[in-house]
């Protein structure tokens, strides 16, 4: 097991939970908190919560996986780690599983949604990946757009891509790559749910860029992006230290929708 996972259960019932609805159309919402110390902030995620099921689903495990997958990749990601902890959300104590990040920004640096600051800086009739490749930025779209389709990331909206600006040079640059639990079988919560899923259709999603078919954005992709291709071997590597977590047929079903798009994009893009 790597050092992303800390099974021993750990006390965060300091933390104050923010709500914010699901941008997904699902029920319930997320619960969001941060704490800073030493100058360093952190910030915290929950997965799904309503009053009725407290917290359900399984999005925070979500976020480590395709940490790891992203690192397989080589692509530029905001590191996750998923923590077992106690937390107390209106009075309620829960015994779950925690995502938490770092701050990704570097010293001077602002942040902005992408749709506020295309909406700003836009031509007439730029669309946002006309704008992106204008801005220098279509290998990163590619590295997006990619890893949305092996995920199956339903909500790239646009506050799920950052844009961040230095005040001093005005320099500009996109965010690493984050929040990716509304993804992979993130709306499965029973074991019928799960066998009954298909992991290569392609449903409808967010994606700010690029359209509402994760597989139609495969062909927006202007070169591979991808550094290190993947292999069968990697399952161990992306499902590893998972088992007290979630469990068997969850993480075989979450392999096969990550290894069958992926060879359906290797394919294409040797084709």
């Amino acid at each position: 097991m790597d050092d992303k996972i800390f099974p021993e259960k750990q006390d965060f019932t300091h933390l104050i939970w923010s709500r914010f609805r699901h941008s997904s159309g699902t029920a319930g919402s997320y619960l969001k908190a941060y704490e800073e110390q030493d100058g360093i902030r952190t910030y915290y995620k929950l997965s799904a919560y309503d009053r009725v099921r407290g917290i359900y689903g399984h999005e925070c495990v979500n976020e480590l996986i395709v940490d790891r997958l992203l690192t397989l990749l080589g692509f530029e990601h905001v590191p996750y780690r998923l923590i077992h902890a106690d937390v107390l959300i209106d009075d309620t104590p829960y015994d779950t599983w925690l995502c938490a990040s770092e701050n990704f920004r570097r010293t001077g640096e602002k942040k902005m949604a992408f749709d506020v600051f295309f909406e700003r800086e836009k031509e007439k009739k730029e669309t946002p990946l006309m704008f992106c490749e204008r801005m220098g930025w279509q290998t990163r779209v590619d590295e997006m757009l990619l890893v949305d389709y092996l995920i199956l990331n339903r909500d790239r909206h646009g506050a799920n891509i950052e844009v961040l600006k230095d005040s001093d040079s005005r320099n500009v640059r996109l965010a690493p790559l984050y929040d990716h639990g509304v993804s992979l079988l993130f709306s499965c919560i029973t074991e019928e749910e799960v066998v009954s899923f298909d992991v290569m259709e392609d449903r409808r999603i967010q994606s700010f860029v690029g359209s509402g078919s994760a597989s139609e954005n495969l062909r927006l992709i202007c070169d591979n992006p991808v550094k290190k291709p993947l292999k069968k071997e990697d399952q161990a590597y992306l499902l590893d230290g998972l088992d007290e977590v979630i469990p068997a047929f969850l993480q075989e079903a979450i392999w096969e929708m990550i290894w069958k798009r992926w060879v359906t994009y290797e394919n294409l893009s040797n084709s």
